[in-house]
This record gives C-alpha cells, sequence and structure tokens, in this order.
C-alpha cells in the first residue's frame, strides 16, 4: 500500500469491552483466520475469503458478503500488520480494494474526498479478574458512521463466538 494508515484519532470508533475470555484465546479470535472469519462483520455478514499473514509487514486480505435487498454485495479490504505484540496489542491499516487487493480511493467508491483511503485499526487487550479488557479503536471511523454499527455488531458476535469456543 502506498498511503500511511491514519494516525490523527479525532474521528474514531472506540468499542471497549470486558470478555470472559483468557487473554490468549481473545488474541487467537483476532490473529486466527477461522476464529476472525467466524465473527467479523455486521450481522448477517459472512466472510468467504480471508489470508493473513500475521507479523510486523505481513498483509490481510478479506472479503466481506454483506446481504442487501438487491441480493448479496461483496467487499473487499486489505491492509498491513503494523504491531504485532501477542497478545497484548495488535494493530493493522485497513482499505477497500477490488478482488486483486489494488486499494480504491473514497471518491472511487462514491464517497466524499475527505473519508480516509487507508484507515487503522488497534486491539488492545489487557487480563483481569473476569477475563480479558479489550478496547478496539478504529482510527478513521466515526462513532455515527455505518462502520460503527458494524463494528457493535461484530464485537456482540465476537463474544457469541468466545461462549461457543
Amino acid at each position: 500500500m502506498t498511503e500511511q494508515p491514519a494516525v490523527d484519532t479525532t474521528d474514531s470508533l472506540v468499542v471497549e469491552r470486558t470478555l470472559d475470555a483468557p487473554i490468549d484465546v481473545v488474541w487467537s479470535m483476532w490473529t486466527d483466520a477461522r476464529h476472525f472469519a467466524a465473527w467479523y462483520g455486521p450481522g448477517g455478514a459472512d466472510i468467504p475469503h480471508l489470508d493473513f499473514e500475521v507479523r510486523v509487514g505481513g498483509t490481510r486480505r478479506l472479503c466481506m458478503r454483506v446481504p442487501t435487498p438487491q441480493g448479496p454485495t461483496e467487499m473487499w479490504f486489505t491492509g498491513e500488520f503494523l504491531t504485532v505484540d501477542p497478545p497484548h496489542r495488535l494493530v493493522y491499516s485497513e482499505a477497500i480494494a477490488d478482488a486483486e487487493g489494488n486499494v480504491k480511493s473514497a471518491v472511487e467508491l462514491g464517497m466524499p474526498e475527505s473519508h480516509p483511503t487507508v484507515t487503522e485499526v488497534r486491539v488492545e487487550l489487557q487480563t483481569v479478574d473476569s477475563g480479558t479488557h479489550m478496547v478496539m479503536t478504529h482510527v478513521g471511523v466515526p462513532p455515527d458512521s455505518p462502520g460503527a454499527a458494524g463494528w457493535t455488531t461484530a464485537v456482540d458476535a465476537l463474544e457469541h463466538h468466545l461462549a461457543r469456543n
């Protein structure tokens, strides 16, 4: 990717949860492709394609299939792992892309030019008495955006997935 990830946290979504699972298990939910695909995305979405190379400089590419009234729509995302500090901190860039992984600009996607092309997801995990405290920050995604609603349902699904595993 040629653009640097967003670093301004002004328009950032923060989702905090205390999860009823050990920190190593929560870490694997973010770094094991099979687990990640099981919970990631808004309600009704599935992940038919996911490639992870979880190491600093490693790539990530996924396809999220979302139901719409006109039928399923596929959205592709690509990014790079920027920080991999098991089991406490994971940071990766994220951008909307085509199926080949070519990044699409906000304008190409019909969004305002001010919308960042590349965003950054930060996951911080800390062991607490009752499990793991997780703080997920998506830099560049405003708290009142559709992406914020998607993250809320995704983290709900993460909790359900943890309960089953």
